[in-house]
């Protein structure tokens, strides 16, 4: 038997690991796993700690939702204690502004690292900056009570935590931008119809449809995963022949491995 072994436990985070699975928790149901730049720091340092036997990394939030986005305590004038609130960021120089901005970035990036596959189990709500946590992952499993949103552009603001980018390619452009505009919700049967979730199941059947996921993507060899990923993941940028030759090389890698003759 594997005995889980917590690695980090702060500011409404926890890091757990088992084996080759890796769990980060939110952990703060009370106010619906709101979050904040003390939660961010802590979501990167989960990622800066993770052990390089892990090969999937499960996201999840305690209670009835995911996260419900950003704490309301951002929009007060004072902001966070001992963080520059929205004013000042806005009143300050620009390269400020911009570097702390990247930092709260981090927390949503490492997600996407080759190897590893990131699956969020996704439940209630997942707005604004939730909606963005759940789109950094590779995968995502659904309640069926899930409810996305991006309600950044109604507080005059703009998705900045790198959601935009894998929302249109989940969705297309068009839909992208009606949804963020709008900031209407995205109910289960439209996330699975339209590629936002893998698979959609009852919210009790969630970490179980999680847990048999997660087996079923450590079935395969690591390197093959891992270089799976790496094309899948680059395709979208390159041209036919880039990509013909991304999968000649790749595939050759893992032949010269097989036969014993890798570096």
């Amino acid at each position: 038997m594997s005995s889980s072994l917590t690695l980090l436990d702060k500011d409404g985070v926890r890091l757990t690991v088992d084996d080759a699975v890796a769990t980060v928790t939110l952990t703060n149901p009370a106010k619906r796993n709101a979050q904040s730049p003390a939660l961010w720091r802590a979501l990167a340092e989960a990622g800066q700690q993770l052990p390089g036997s892990v090969r999937v990394v499960v996201l999840r939030g305690e209670g009835k939702s995911f996260s419900a986005g950003l704490d309301r305590q951002a929009f007060t004038p004072e902001g966070f204690e001992g963080e520059p609130s929205f004013l000042e960021m806005g009143r300050g120089p620009e390269h400020e502004m911009d570097a702390l901005i990247a930092e709260y970035q981090e927390a949503f990036t490492w997600w996407r690292r080759n190897d590893i596959v990131s699956v969020a189990a996704v439940q209630g709500h997942a707005i604004g900056a939730g909606f963005q946590l759940a789109l950094a992952c590779d995968l995502r499993v659904c309640a069926q009570d899930v409810q996305f949103a991006m309600r950044e552009t109604s507080l005059g603001l703009v998705p900045d935590l790198t959601g935009t980018k894998p929302l249109v390619h989940l969705v297309g452009y068009a839909r992208a931008l009606e949804i963020c505009a709008t900031g209407r919700y995205v109910h289960a049967e439209e996330a699975e119809r339209t590629g936002l979730a893998n698979l959609v199941v009852p919210a009790d059947q969630l970490d179980g449809a999680v847990t048999d996921l997660a087996a079923a993507l450590l079935a395969a060899p690591r390197d093959a995963v891992i270089e799976t990923k790496a094309l899948l993941a680059g395709a979208v940028t390159r041209s036919l022949d880039e990509q013909r030759a991304a999968e000649r090389a790749a595939q050759g890698r893992r032949l010269r491995d097989l036969a014993g003759a890798g570096e």
